[in-house]
């Protein structure tokens, strides 16, 4: 695997692949293509890395694209979340060129980054694998969209091309505090508010469980699928599943019920008055998806994860204490 170029490379995910594939002897060059990279330095790349701004909606990847033997796709945007059709160009159309201009430049491999969102509503009681449909949550934005760029996938799969898709739980770690919470949290709610000391209890919805993974997990995740003989889906999750009693236990707090139809009215209300960045598609979507089961990653990649759950949630949680950010600054609520 001498030359690996990742879209979305300053993200969450990106930054953590950049770090794995800098230190794997194995590669030998990595491109990574952002809107505002911030340099292969602050990206921890080392001298393999160099940084390219482009645009996957509007640029030529073709070009950025030759001689790769994978192409792993991470770019997706959340905000601005009162235009979706903002987001559905850089998510969906974005995708399409993307795999597009793989196939031009016969790229070898590409690995495309889903997610546990892309799943039809599911079980919360025991896990699912990758057969579940993946048709999304009708309610929300990003499942929606994450469901169209599964549907892109499979036509490029049925083309011919070599399309490995990655289904991650919710990924967490200490330098995306910030942006995760421009991204997601209530303006009201500043950094410092994540100490225990100001959560004498824990909220909890009723029927909300999920699943988390730490980035570093992921990226080896991403690390492995480049080298190993495989194509189509993954479910990657960390455990234990996190619901209010075991958030409660892991924090030694006692938990409070909220039911489902308040947190939403609550959720909407702060999101339309502009307080919350995130759609009250969000909430649906957590109490939707299907837990996951990572046996095909454990068999197929040899896939497991170093650090709990609960470790990723705390890693996010000391980077909201301190204030922790990647080497990029989120886009803000309005896109800029």
């Amino acid at each position: 695997m001498r030359r690996v170029v990742i879209t979305g490379a300053t993200g969450n995910v990106g930054s953590a692949l950049v770090r794995a594939l800098g230190i794997d002897p194995s590669v030998d060059a990595i491109v990574g293509i952002a809107r505002r990279p911030a340099g292969a330095t602050a990206e921890g790349g080392g001298p393999k890395a160099s940084f390219v701004a482009a645009d996957v909606a509007a640029d030529d990847l073709v070009s950025l694209f030759d001689g790769a033997d994978a192409v792993v796709h991470l770019a997706w945007q959340l905000q601005p979340a009162h235009w979706p059709s903002e987001l559905e160009r850089t998510n969906v159309t974005g995708t399409r060129l993307v795999l597009d201009a793989a196939a031009t430049a016969r790229v070898e491999r590409v690995v495309v980054a889903s997610s546990v969102g892309a799943y039809a509503p599911g079980p919360k009681d025991r896990m699912v694998d990758e057969s579940w449909p993946a048709t999304g949550v009708a309610t929300s934005t990003y499942s929606r969209q994450k469901a169209e760029m599964e549907r892109l996938c499979d036509a490029a799969a049925r083309s011919g091309q070599r399309v490995i898709r990655m289904r991650p739980g919710l990924i967490f770690q200490r330098t995306s505090a910030m942006s995760q919470r421009r991204l997601f949290a209530s303006r009201l709610l500043p950094p410092g508010a994540m100490q225990r000391r100001f959560w004498p209890v824990v909220p909890g919805v009723a029927g909300l469980r999920f699943q988390a993974v730490h980035a570093d997990d992921v990226a080896e995740a991403y690390r492995l699928a480049l080298h190993a003989d495989v194509d189509g889906a993954f479910n990657l999750a960390a455990g234990p599943v996190i619901d209010a009693a075991v958030l409660g236990g892991h924090l030694d707090r006692p938990t409070v019920r909220v039911p489902p139809r308040a947190a939403r009215l609550l959720h909407a209300g702060g999101f339309h008055a502009r307080l919350v960045t995130s759609e009250p598609g969000w909430l649906d979507l957590a109490l939707a998806s299907p837990l996951i089961s990572s046996d095909r990653a454990h068999d197929a990649l040899g896939w497991r994860p170093s650090r709990s759950a609960l470790d990723a949630l705390d890693d996010l949680a000391d980077g909201m204490r301190h204030h922790a950010a990647g080497p990029t600054a989120a886009l803000s609520a309005s896109g800029h």
